[in-house]
């Protein structure tokens, strides 16, 4: 057997694996990558109307039905706490403001009023000539003036008889 070579029997089986290599990367090639395959594109959310659920089964109008009220009640608590009003009328404004006047006057008048002990005697020390009347003395020497004028009233009605008052 001339020119018979042995022939390998590996030898097509190797080059029918470089044509299925070649083929296998030629179709892989044209096979895109998923990542850079064009995706739809992300589904819109609903819009959020006034029915919609917004959380524990509430809808969006009772939400802001709920916030509105409890914000109400904060602001009414509030006001009648620091009694703040705005007032409504001229006049109502006029008042609060001679009050405000009256209660500024009243607090200058008792920065001026002396002390308590300059106003009272105190036990154990000489009666002072110059003391201060307390109220009871004024009422009292006031009853005794009236008293004489109406004496003295009387006296002018009646010039014949004179009657003096009971002192008891």
């Amino acid at each position: 057997m001339v020119g018979d070579q042995p022939v390998c029997p590996s030898q097509p089986l190797l080059r029918g694996a470089l044509l299925l290599s070649q083929c296998l990367s030629s179709v892989f090639s044209q096979v895109p990558d998923p990542e850079l395959l064009p995706t739809d594109p992300p589904k819109k959310p609903d819009p959020i109307t006034s029915e919609s659920v917004v959380f524990w089964g509430l809808r969006l109008w009772q939400v802001i039905a709920i916030f509105s009220v409890f914000v109400l009640a904060i602001i009414i608590t509030l006001c009648c706490i620091f009694k703040c009003r705005i007032p409504r009328t001229k006049k109502e404004i006029e008042a609060r403001n001679v009050q405000r006047q009256a209660a500024k006057k009243y607090a200058n008048t008792l920065e001026t009023v002396p002390p308590l002990n300059e106003l009272t005697e105190i036990p154990g020390s000489a009666p002072d000539a110059s003391a201060v009347q307390t109220v009871s003395e004024q009422v009292q020497t006031q009853s005794a003036t009236s008293s004489l004028l109406s004496i003295v009233r009387v006296s002018e009605e009646q010039p014949g008889s004179l009657t003096l008052p009971e002192t008891g």
